[in-house]
C-alpha cells in the first residue's frame, strides 16, 4: 500500500458482498403467513399502544411508520395497521437457512446482525462466474429455496464498509456495486449522514474542519481528519472511503449477558429474583456453549423513572454452573438501595477464560460439578432450552418473553458452535 500522502482509491476488482434482508421480522411474519402479505404491519416489542416499533414493513415504512414509534402513533398513521409480538424462532431460523446458504460460496461468512451478513468470495470457486452474477444467484436461490417474500438488497465493494454503503443505495432488493471507476459519482449523490457512522456529532466535527460532503471527505489528508476526530477514527475513515479494509478486525468475547424489559410493574429483591434466575440460565447456558467459565458478575437495573443503578463482582475463583451465578446475581440485587419500579433488568458474566485452560477450585469437586451441569445442558439442548429448571423458574414464562436483537448475534454464534 502507497504512503497515506498520496493513498489512491483501491484498484482491487471487489470481492466483498453485504447482504441485508430488507425488514427482516416484519418480512419474516408475511412470508410465514401469507395472508399479511401487502399489508402494512409491524412488529412491537409489546402489542400494546405504548409498545415501541421494531419492524414494520416494507408496506408500513412507505406510509411513514418507523423503528422506534409508539404502536398508538404508528396507528394514527394508519388505523388498520397490524400489529404483531416478536416470535424469535422464526427469525434465528431464517438466519441460520441464510448461513447456510451463504456457506456454500465461501467460508468467510461474517454474520454483523441477525438480517445483515458479510461474504468475501476472493479466491473461491464462485468468483470466476463475476461477484454480480453470484449476487443474482444468491437473490434468487434464496425466494427458491428460503421464502418467496424474502427480499434482500446487495452491496458490493472492495471493502467491508463501501459493500455496506451499496446496500443501502435502493432498498428494497438493491444490487449496487462501488469500485474504483464509480465511487465519486456515488459519493457525489450522497451525504455525510449517509455513511454508516457518521449522525449528527461527527457532521459537526467535519463540519468545523471545513468537510461538508462525501467528496470533500474522500479528499480531504488525513493529518486533517485525525484533527477532526482527535483520535485514530480519522485514519480509519480515510482509508475506509479509499476502499482499502479496515474493519476486518473480530475481537475476542468479552462477557455473555442477557436483559429484559419487563411489562409488568416488580419492585422488590423476592418479586425479581425468579426473573433473575431465569436470566442468568440464559446467560450460563450460552456460556458454557461457547466453552467459558467466567470470574465475574454484574448486574444492571434501570427504574421505570429512567433512573439505573449496576454494580459488578470479581470472583476469587471461575464459576459456570448457573446456581452459583444467581448467587452471586441476587447478592449484588440485594446490595440495590433503591426499592422502585423496575423496568429492565440485565445480567451478565465477564472475565472469561476458556473452560479448558480455566483454574478450577480445590475446595469443592469442581469435577462431578461439571459433569452434572453438563447433564442438564445436554438433555436440554435435546428437547428444548428449559426442560430441566430451577423451581424458583416456575411462572416466569409470561413475565420473560423470548427476544432476538438486530444487532446482537452472539447467541446465534453460541448455537452454531454448539451444533
Amino acid at each position: 500500500m502507497e504512503s497515506l500522502t498520496s493513498l489512491p482509491f483501491n484498484p482491487k476488482e471487489p470481492t466483498i458482498l453485504h447482504i441485508d434482508l430488507n425488514s427482516c421480522f416484519a418480512t419474516v411474519e408475511q412470508q410465514a403467513n401469507p395472508k399479511l402479505r401487502g399489508k402494512p404491519i409491524a412488529v412491537a416489542a409489546y402489542t400494546t399502544p405504548s409498545g415501541c416499533i421494531i419492524a414494520p414493513s416494507i408496506e408500513a415504512k412507505k406510509l411513514g411508520i418507523k423503528v422506534g414509534m409508539r404502536v398508538k402513533d404508528g396507528k394514527m398513521i394508519y388505523p388498520n395497521l397490524i400489529i404483531l409480538p416478536p416470535d424469535p424462532w422464526k427469525y434465528r431460523s431464517i438466519h441460520l437457512l441464510f448461513r447456510n446458504l451463504f456457506n456454500q460460496y465461501t467460508d468467510r461468512v461474517y454474520p454483523k446482525s441477525i438480517d445483515e451478513f458479510v461474504l468475501d468470495i476472493e479466491g473461491f470457486p464462485c468468483q470466476k462466474k463475476g461477484i454480480e452474477e453470484v449476487a443474482k444467484e444468491i437473490k434468487t436461490r434464496i425466494k427458491q429455496e428460503i421464502g418467496e417474500w424474502l427480499t434482500v438488497s446487495v452491496g458490493i465493494g472492495p471493502n467491508r464498509f463501501l459493500a455496506k454503503t451499496a446496500a443501502s443505495l435502493h432498498k428494497p432488493d438493491g444490487l449496487d456495486r462501488i469500485d474504483s471507476k464509480n465511487f465519486l459519482d456515488i459519493y457525489a449523490k450522497l451525504y455525510l449522514m449517509d455513511l454508516c457512522g457518521i449522525k449528527t456529532q461527527n457532521t459537526a466535527r467535519l463540519n468545523r474542519m471545513g468537510i461538508y460532503t462525501v467528496v470533500d471527505f474522500y479528499k480531504t489528508p488525513v493529518w486533517k481528519l485525525k484533527a477532526a476526530f482527535e483520535s485514530i477514527n480519522g485514519y480509519y475513515w480515510y482509508v475506509r472511503l479509499h476502499g482499502w479494509e479496515i474493519d476486518d478486525v473480530e475481537f475476542a468475547r468479552h462477557s455473555f449477558g442477557n436483559s429484559y424489559a419487563l411489562p409488568n410493574t416488580l419492585t422488590t429483591p423476592e418479586e425479581l429474583a425468579p426473573l433473575v434466575m431465569k436470566l442468568v440460565e440464559k446467560t450460563g447456558i450460552r456460556m458454557r456453549r461457547a466453552g467459558y467459565w467466567a470470574k465475574g458478575v454484574h448486574l444492571v437495573i434501570v427504574y421505570r423513572d429512567l433512573t439505573f443503578w449496576h454494580r459488578g463482582k470479581t470472583l476469587p475463583d471461575f464459576v459456570f454452573d448457573s446456581r452459583d451465578i444467581y448467587k452471586k446475581a441476587f447478592h449484588l440485587l440485594l446490595h440495590s438501595p433503591y426499592r422502585k419500579p423496575v423496568r429492565e433488568l440485565a445480567v451478565s458474566c465477564f472475565n472469561l477464560q476458556e473452560s479448558q485452560y480455566a483454574q478450577i477450585s480445590l475446595l469443592e469437586d469442581t469435577v462431578r460439578k461439571e459433569r452434572l451441569v453438563e447433564a442438564v445442558d445436554r438433555i436440554n439442548e435435546k428437547f428444548g432450552d428449559f426442560v430441566i429448571t430451577p423451581g424458583r423458574m416456575l411462572g416466569t414464562d409470561d413475565i420473560i418473553i423470548d427476544r432476538v436483537s438486530f444487532e446482537n448475534i452472539r447467541e446465534l454464534e453460541d448455537k452454531v458452535l454448539a451444533s
